[in-house]
């Protein structure tokens, strides 16, 4: 049914949703937000689902965007981008306004969009080997259209810790920042999500939606424009000097001419 996931319920109504591009590290593609998109619409109207598990397949959670489709955008016109950051954003709401317990299962290592995934998660519990990070800065372009949902997550304070430079940090701290509910050692992964999802087993399903979209509705609002607001500001960005030299500079696999070696 999709490409570039798996989607596997059990007989409780656990849907597992896996990324499923291994050998790409689960960096997101235009199909993978088309498909990403479809499943969220079709897990919100499969009434045997009651909870869903976000998690990656391979050693990745998710590394953000994908190189071709990445390399693809820089030779588009300023309309195209647009329209391909819009599909991002209408992805990432789906998810977020999934009328379903969404538990993220970080196997691995989230990066740029990744980390938007993660904080569309009404919970995440990631492996305390992982690391994250906002990487886009260093290209030149910004997490736009992720925003939102990581500043509702986050907070401002705490975003603005690691927003904007591109840091690379651990699990210990994703935990610190909001971003990860509990980081665990790899073998006992399983068992905390379990933890996670047999509570939901045991309370009304329209109850759990209800309660989840006025959660929704009380918190920082994430409506159409403050969406079209991110898109547009990532547009901006990808018109710039700064974005061409340094996307350039990420496929030439040379330093873009701001970056200053470490002492």
């Amino acid at each position: 049914m999709y490409e570039t996931l798996t989607v596997e319920t059990d007989a409780r109504g656990v849907a597992a949703l896996t990324l499923n591009r291994p050998q790409k590290h689960n960096a997101m593609s235009a199909q993978m937000l088309a498909d990403l998109t479809q499943a969220a619409q079709d897990l919100a109207l499969d009434d045997a689902v009651r909870v869903v598990v976000l998690t990656g397949a391979g050693k990745s959670f998710c590394a953000g965007g994908d190189l071709e489709w990445m390399r693809a955008q820089r030779d588009m016109d300023a309309a195209t981008r647009s329209a391909e950051a819009g599909k991002l954003a209408t992805m990432l709401g789906a998810l977020n306004t999934l009328p379903k317990p969404v538990i993220g299962k970080l196997q691995g290592n989230a990066f740029g969009g990744g980390v938007g995934l993660a904080s569309v998660c009404d919970v995440a519990i990631g492996v305390d080997s992982l690391k994250m990070g906002f990487t886009e800065t260093r290209l030149g372009i910004i997490p736009a259209t992720i925003g939102p949902y990581v500043l509702a997550r986050m907070g401002e304070g705490r975003a603005r810790r690691v927003f904007m430079s591109a840091r690379l940090f651990d699990a210990e701290e994703a935990v610190d920042l909001g971003l990860l509910a509990r980081a665990v050692p790899y073998e006992e992964l399983d068992a905390a999500i379990e933890r996670e999802v047999v509570p939901y087993l045991r309370c009304a399903p329209g109850a759990v939606a209800a309660a989840k979209a006025l959660a929704r509705d009380l918190g920082p609002q994430i409506d159409t424009e403050v969406v079209a607001r991110t898109i547009e500001a990532l547009a901006a960005r990808w018109e710039t000097q700064e974005a061409a030299e340094g996307i350039g500079a990420f496929f030439e696999k040379r330093a873009p001419s701001w970056s200053v070696k470490d002492p």
